[in-house]
């Protein structure tokens, strides 16, 4: 079995090799550092190094892997071992968890996003169903690293299971309980979750400290626990696969750089006829390639319906929110249309040279944005994602 550990799995800069060609590897061992921003990259199997290249480290993968077998940290403070472990926003972001941990909030407030707004994904509320207490503990260590005092758990109240379960693991922590977001898209949304639960409404551009808060992934939090507990480095993954599959299925924690296409055969295969495989969600995962691989922020795998023949002109309306102009340019020329004119949602305004949603998850209506594009020659209109 070979392993692929890309080595750029993170925001920053790829991550420069400490391992030669040759090499035998133990799982859990250091096999890249990052030079600048990033985050450590360790090896997910037992195995020897068979090739190394600018952007990726390949590992011949040698016995079964036991979940119980791996090379343990050796740092002692908690923001070092989560340093030293590689954590990363495992919600897709990539943001170097020591970084964005290191932040002090006097009276603040750790947020743990648990959201999964991407339609079909499902592996975090599988997280919370299940070890619930691997979250929760994991803020309770945020919360001690950087002095906050408050930890939500911020959670759509469609997800009955998963809240029952968390609140029950909330019940004797001091300092945790659970908040509920509203059941809309994008409720994940770093500016959404401040200004569903504490009632602040930060400007474009802002970051969560600014409302004195950090904002991290439930997944991300597990990972924390895992370090400083049981001196476990990130080589493992939970993923949704779903869409057009015989079983679509949870699949917790599963090796870093294993081939996607294994985890589709697992859950029985294609369901046919099946179009192109998306990597993340449906609104803003990208094409992926059978042949990709596990890593830190890919959260699901879903093979999606093919697409039908739409030969006309198509006009679209760019968001933040969800695709951008060029996953809809590619899936428009993919259905065999022509993407003739684009405009940017009503909402949108730039900041620092990027657009952003003044008001995310509050669509306006877009009639004028609609005439404006069929006067431009567009027989038919793809968004990103709007609720209007």
């Amino acid at each position: 079995m070979k392993l692929v550990l890309p080595l750029r799995q993170h925001v920053g800069a790829p991550c420069t090799p400490v391992v030669q060609v040759g090499d035998e590897v133990k799982r859990g061992q250091l096999i890249a550092k990052p030079a600048g921003l990033g985050a450590n990259i360790h090896a997910s199997a037992n195995g020897k190094i068979v090739e190394i290249n600018e952007n990726e480290i390949a590992i011949e993968a040698v016995g079964e892997i036991n979940m119980d077998d791996y090379v343990r940290l050796t740092s002692e403070d908690h923001l070092s071992l989560i340093e030293e472990a590689g954590i990363v926003g495992a919600g897709g972001a990539g943001f170097p968890a020591h970084v964005k941990f290191k932040a002090k909030l006097e009276g603040g407030y750790i947020l743990a996003n648990a959201a999964e707004c991407e339609p079909l994904l499902a592996h975090n509320m599988h997280l919370l169903e299940n070890e619930p207490e691997l979250v929760v503990r994991g803020i309770k260590y945020v919360m001690e690293i950087t002095g906050a005092t408050h930890g939500y758990i911020a959670i759509k109240p469609k997800h009955q299971k998963a809240m029952i379960s968390v609140a029950k693991a909330c019940k004797n922590v001091e300092g945790v309980e659970v908040k509920f977001l509203s059941d809309m898209y994008p409720a994940g949304d770093e500016r959404v979750i401040v200004r569903e639960l504490l009632g602040v409404e930060l400007p474009l551009g802002a970051l969560p400290s600014e409302a004195n808060a950090i904002i991290s992934n439930v997944e991300t939090l597990k990972n924390v626990t895992y370090a400083i507990e049981k001196k476990m480095p990130v080589i493992t993954k939970d993923i949704t696969v779903g869409g057009r599959v015989a079983k679509p299925s949870v699949y917790r924690e599963v090796p870093l750089g294993m081939e996607i296409k294994h985890y589709i055969d697992q859950s029985g295969g294609y369901v046919e006829p099946h179009g192109e495989i998306v990597l993340g969600g449906p609104f803003t995962g990208k094409h992926g390639e059978e042949s990709a691989r596990i890593v830190k922020t890919l959260g699901g795998i879903l093979v999606a319906v093919p697409f039908p023949e739409d030969h006309r002109k198509f006009g679209m309306i760019e968001c933040e929110c969800g695709a951008q102009k060029e996953r809809l340019t590619e899936l428009a020329e993919a259905m065999g249309g022509t993407v003739v004119a684009s405009v940017k949602c009503k909402r949108m305004e730039e900041i620092n040279g990027r657009f952003r949603c003044t008001l995310p998850g509050i669509c306006p209506g877009q009639a004028e944005k609609v005439l404006e594009l069929k006067k431009q020659g567009a027989e038919a209109i793809i968004v990103g994602t709007c609720e209007d």
